[in-house]
């Protein structure tokens, strides 16, 4: 897919993008609608980047991020240019926001319902209903400063963190997700329950810092949503306002390296040999790979390459494509399918970085909301397992088919009966491919891992370090990952890129 507008007497200041994931695209949209001419190069045959779309035999498969929870900013790049976003995508609110099953075979509904969700904690631990309350308190609390005050601004300056800082140490972000929740609930169950969303962040809920308590809250007050069609409707419905800006989306091109001259960025060359000149840069490739690799010729003072092999990297995953010839109609949308272990999986995981022969999985079933997205009588899915990323040696090319094969027992034995028989399509998706295909450093899926002191300031800057007229977005920069924080990493450019 490329969309390629005449630029012959187009003499806009001219912004390369680097990368189409949805940092990328916000990006895009947001500098064109300030008056860049805009070229994006997506390595990829298509766009998206994580957000890549696998159509395979009358499936549809979104490859990476399957939840929208703030669609308001999406709505605003659409307003932004002058157009309302329903009508190009449409975004349908989910409720339960998903299920969650655990090893013991309970499921709990997490829905909007307050009733519903205090009836079920009470189920669980009568003590913990009060609680919860003053956890969702407390999630709003730390939302209202740590995203809806400071997801959008930048944090290049030390000035910023130091002004900052009082909030931040009030919100407790010394203490982890799991010790922040533990302050509340009792029930080591429900302590499970409301502490495993960084898992969806790339983060160890046990290290990642408590700000990431805020996604309660975010779920909550703005709801859990998907796109009609997948998310490569939004994909497309982006990309649309790029070419609507006179931008550009080139796909197949791949960047070798970011041109710098004078100690700034002019351009990129491609792996083809061609040079692209620019007057800005802007990388949504992954923000280790874009120092290590994109400016591994360029000296660097703070992101060396020492550096960057001493910072900790989130754990990978392991994602299993697959339709099935017949409908599970008592699957929901999305299933939290735990397992036996929490603390010690993610010990695993992230610490130990060792393969377990258990696991829980994210069970993805789009087509029980959009029968489009798999053939008549039939079932679209995906799941998905935190993996540790590449340092720990595990030889995917070896390991991927007896793991899925341990994944597909255990989805027969508790959500899919007869899934073996009832299997047509089936591909992986291996922390090989994070590294070879998505360009990601270790293979890690979200990028660098939210710990304290590798966020905010401590992140890579959304303006470059190292080099003028270079900027990043996506996942490795600040806020970080998580569709919220990739869009949000593009709000930051309006305050820091200079006016065309």
């Amino acid at each position: 897919m490329n969309s390629t507008p005449s630029t012959r007497d187009d003499h806009r200041r001219h912004a390369i993008v680097i990368g189409s994931g949805f940092g990328g695209l916000a990006a895009a949209i947001r500098l064109g609608a300030r008056g860049y001419r805009v070229t994006i190069l997506e390595k990829l045959d298509a766009p998206g980047g994580r957000a890549y779309v696998h159509n395979i035999d009358g499936y549809t498969f979104d490859a990476g991020p399957t939840i929208i929870t703030a669609p308001y900013l999406f709505e605003e790049l659409w307003t932004l240019s002058g157009r309302r976003m329903s009508d190009d995508v449409t975004l349908r609110a989910l409720d339960p926001f998903y299920e969650v099953r655990f090893d013991d075979g309970d499921v709990f509904r997490y829905t909007a319902d307050m009733d519903a969700m205090r009836a079920q904690i009470a189920r669980i631990e009568p003590r913990d209903v009060e609680g919860f309350m003053r956890f969702l308190q407390a999630s709003k609390t730390i939302f209202a400063t740590a995203f809806a005050e400071l997801a959008d601004q930048p944090f290049h300056e030390l000035s910023t963190l130091i002004a900052a800082a009082p909030d931040l140490l009030r919100l407790g972000g010394h203490r982890s997700v799991y010790s922040e929740v533990s302050r509340y609930f009792k029930s080591e169950k429900l302590r499970l329950l409301f502490s495993f969303h960084p898992l969806l962040i790339g983060g160890n809920p046990f290290t990642t810092t408590a700000y990431y308590c805020l996604i309660a809250h975010l779920e909550r007050a703005y709801g859990v949503h998907y796109a009609e069609g997948g998310m490569g409707a939004l994909v497309r419905g982006l990309v649309g306002l790029v070419t609507h800006h006179g931008g550009q989306l080139r796909c197949n091109a791949e960047v070798k390296k970011i041109l710098v001259e004078d100690g700034r960025a002019r351009g990129v060359q491609l792996v083809d040999g061609t040079r692209l000149d620019a007057d800005i840069v802007v990388s949504n490739a992954d923000a280790a790979f874009t120092y290590k690799n994109l400016l591994g010729e360029h000296p660097r003072r703070r992101w060396t390459d020492a550096k960057l092999r001493r910072a900790s990297y989130s754990m990978s995953l392991f994602v299993w494509y697959f339709g099935t010839r017949r409908r599970y109609e008592s699957v929901y949308h999305h299933t939290m399918v735990l397992g036996p272990r929490y603390q010690d999986l993610l010990e695993d995981i992230f610490l130990r970085k060792h393969l377990a022969d258990d696991f829980s999985l994210y069970l993805h079933r789009p087509s029980a909301s959009d029968a489009s997205l798999a053939p008549e009588g039939c079932d679209a899915f995906y799941v998905l397992a935190p993996v540790p990323h590449l340092q720990s040696g595990t030889d995917w090319r070896k390991h991927a088919e007896p793991y899925r094969k341990a994944i597909e027992r255990r989805l027969e034995a508790t959500m899919l009966p007869g899934l073996g028989e009832a299997l047509t399509v089936s591909e992986v998706l291996t922390p090989l491919d994070f590294r070879d295909r998505l360009s990601s450093i270790n293979g890690a899926a979200f990028a660098l891992e939210p710990k304290l002191f590798q966020s905010a300031w401590f992140r890579p800057h959304n303006k470059s370090e190292e080099v003028d007229g270079l900027y990043l977005v996506g996942a490795g920069t600040h806020p970080g990952a998580g569709l919220p924080g990739v869009v949000s990493s593009a709000r930051i450019l309006d305050k820091i890129v200079p006016a065309p």
